[in-house]
């Protein structure tokens, strides 16, 4: 399976626990939607992440990717501390150039 540079980083950033580097993933003014929640900009990401690192201590392990005209996305198996643990999830993103500008998780 053929990644994107940026999804690359990204699993790299979530298996070193790099909230700083995971964020650099994503442009200025990009959305994540996860858990019910949206995180708008890099800043928010990044707080995101680092909330989600210290509870979860999720790793991320691509099974699948999938790229499209308008939307790309990315299967991982993803095992951490949390119940029901490991759980495959979808990524559903928008890449602009080498950046995410939008990521919608779901089970």
């Amino acid at each position: 399976m053929e990644l994107p540079k940026v999804l690359i980083d990204l699993v790299a950033a979530q298996a070193s626990y790099n909230s700083v580097a995971y964020a650099e993933c994503f442009t200025e003014t990009a959305v994540v939607y996860d858990e019910g929640k949206m995180h708008n900009g890099r800043k928010e990401i990044e707080k995101w992440i680092s909330d989600a690192n210290k509870n979860y201590k999720s790793i991320m392990k691509p099974i699948s990717f999938e790229k499209n005209e308008d939307q790309s996305i990315l299967k991982a198996e993803v095992s951490g501390n949390f119940p029901g643990s490991p759980i495959v999830l979808s990524y559903r993103l928008n890449i602009i150039g080498n950046q995410i500008q939008f990521l919608k998780i779901t089970g």
